[in-house]
């Protein structure tokens, strides 16, 4: 019979080889499901994966792949710290919503003044929103000891309900016939996100992504607190002898997550989206979990795997177009990825080996 056996250290092989090993039985069993649902699974994998890239509106798909990166690399960034030290927010998405709400309330404020400094005060109150909503969980544990898992994933809840109420209520554009939105920003260039570069994709969340990638590198590999984080989630005990305090930890650590989840929802409402709506979330935060795990909780793999999962969104939405496959279906899709990805992980910890049976 088989048996798992625990490495006297993890290996440094399946380290690296679990996300190739795990994108690689997502698109078998991906292949699988598409194959039952009636598609054509070569065709359907084309699409996702090589259409975007190399297809015939590659040039216009290239730009959307860095707009959909970019919110993803931006939070999944804030919650590998976290991970790291064993700090577990899994409520990116509310900090996300409250990240746009927040920034978005303060543009549509001053409406219609022009002035270079609204936006550069957006996106601080973006910050602030998601770091807000991030610290009512981080305070719940440090003072009461509650979970942080189940409290950042129930006010995701809580931040949805407001989204609807700013949607329809707070935060509707007085001009828009009763419809439920705000104004749309792109008609107020002084709140707008546009594109940096025309045709490219590039806008400020883009560039904010690639530096916060190279800061959490730097913190992580030549700072003090980025070796109390890693040190915190590798071995708790010996980071309390170090000096570390959890509960500061978790403070610091749930706050970065929330303002980066909250600034990258800011971004994106002034951006692509372009207004408060009832939809506006479309579940970056949850994916940038599956991010965070695929990119190893390293801030250059997760660079790298943002853009895998961007490309996910990007040729999901041209399957579900050209091939009739269901929006459902890419979302297991992607939900595959992450299920993998931690079955095959357990190699980096573990062998297999054969036992007799009834040995122990």
């Amino acid at each position: 019979m088989l048996a798992l056996e625990k490495r006297p250290n993890p290996s440094r092989f399946w380290l690296y080889a679990t996300p190739v090993v795990a994108v690689a039985l997502t698109m078998v069993a991906g292949g699988v499901m598409f194959a039952i649902l009636g598609k054509n699974p070569f065709e359907v994998v084309r699409t996702i994966f090589w259409v975007p890239l190399f297809g015939e509106f590659a040039w216009y798909l290239r730009g959307q792949l860095l707009v959909k990166a970019g919110p993803l690399i931006l939070i999944a960034v804030g919650l590998s710290l976290g991970f790291r030290a064993g700090i577990w927010n899994i409520g990116a998405e509310g900090q996300y919503i409250m990240g746009a709400i927040f920034g978005a309330a303060v543009g549509l404020a001053v409406f219609p003044t022009e002035n270079r400094l609204i936006f550069p005060v957006m996106i601080l109150a973006g910050l602030f929103g998601g770091w807000i909503w991030a610290m009512i969980p981080a305070i719940l544990k440090t003072r009461f000891n509650t979970n942080e898992i189940l409290v950042s994933l129930m006010l995701v809840y809580v931040a949805q309900t407001i989204l609807a109420m700013a949607s329809t209520n707070f935060l509707r554009n007085p001009e828009g016939s009763g419809f439920p939105g705000s104004r749309n920003f792109s008609s107020y260039p002084a709140a707008s996100n546009p594109e940096l570069i025309a045709g490219t994709g590039i806008h400020w969340g883009v560039v904010t992504a690639v530096f916060v990638v190279v800061a959490a590198h730097v913190l992580l590999q030549r700072h003090l607190l980025g070796f109390q984080i890693k040190l915190a989630g590798q071995a708790p005990r010996a980071a309390r002898f170090h000096g570390v305090s959890p509960n500061r930890l978790v403070v610091l650590c749930m706050g970065v997550s929330g303002a980066l989840a909250g600034v990258a929802g800011l971004f994106e409402v002034t951006g692509p989206a372009g207004q408060i709506s009832i939809d506006f979330n479309v579940g970056y935060g949850f994916t940038a979990i599956i991010v965070a795990f695929l990119g190893r909780l390293n801030p250059v793999g997760i660079l790298f795997a943002g853009l895998l999962m961007a490309l996910t969104y990007i040729g999901g939405e041209m399957a579900a177009t050209n091939l009739g496959l269901p929006s459902a279906a890419i979302q297991a899709f992607q939900g595959m990825l992450l299920f993998f990805l931690l079955a095959v992980d357990v190699m980096t910890n573990y062998r297999i080996r054969f036992a007799a049976m009834g040995a122990r």
